[in-house]
């Protein structure tokens, strides 16, 4: 009944260490069915050189499991948070991967110095801050999810545009409509993190790129009049 989540989710998992965004079990993929109103999500704690399609795990957007014999990911109910709430997107990935993370402790946006940045996000790439102890000790997990949504409403961020975030002090969330998209949002943000960190390396007073540079990169991909890759 879920086997083509199931396979989507296990192969979206399986791109993260291939693109050196996990190391050991530091991070997760699920994907959304939502038609069925349900996701498939990487179990806890298994290496991913043992994981298998049949162990992904079917979880409600209530974060109750529906099938699956293990333990789903501890980040579960974040993943169901964002997805009740947030229906647009069919696919999240979370990672620890070292120059996002990087950026979550030090609670900072990532800045848009380059068109490299553009050509995904017109604006810094968001880091809500730190959760509040009450956050921290009540539900975590699913407090985590509305830590990110409460910030980019804070901020007045859509997340349909901006499909990346950091959560100071713990690491990058990013989605998408598909699960390899997230994966490809988290990618993005790990690439730009690493560039932005040596950007201020090399001149610690880079300016930011200016506006008609960020609308340039993000229309020829993104706009009506698009001509980025093939019709």
């Amino acid at each position: 009944m879920y086997t083509a989540i199931k396979e989507e989710a296990y192969a979206c998992n399986m791109q993260l260490p291939k693109l050196g965004l996990v190391l050991f079990t530091f991070g997760n993929v699920s994907v959304a069915d939502r038609n069925k109103g349900v996701f498939a999500i990487k179990p806890s704690g298994i290496p991913y050189e043992e994981l298998t399609p049949d162990q992904m795990v079917i979880v409600d957007f209530e974060g109750n499991t529906v099938e699956g014999n293990l333990r789903p990911s501890s980040d579960t109910k974040t993943h169901a948070v964002l997805y009740k709430h947030w229906d647009g997107i069919g696919g999240i990935t979370h990672t620890h991967s070292t120059y996002g993370t990087a950026w979550a402790q030090s609670q900072r946006d990532i800045p848009i110095f380059g068109t490299t940045h553009a050509d995904h996000l017109t604006v810094d790439i968001p880091c809500a801050p730190p959760m509040s102890d009450e956050m921290i000790l009540g539900n975590y997990e699913y407090e985590t999810g509305f830590q990110i949504i409460n910030h980019f409403e804070a901020q007045q961020l859509d997340y349909k545009e901006v499909e990346m975030v950091l959560v100071g002090n713990h690491a990058p969330f990013a989605w998408g409509k598909t699960g390899i998209k997230s994966v490809y949002n988290s990618a993005v943000l790990e690439t730009v993190a690493q560039m932005a960190h040596l950007t201020e390396q090399i001149n610690p007073n880079a300016p930011r790129l200016k506006d008609a540079l960020i609308k340039k990169h993000y229309d020829r991909k993104h706009g009506t009049d698009a001509y980025y890759g093939q019709e």
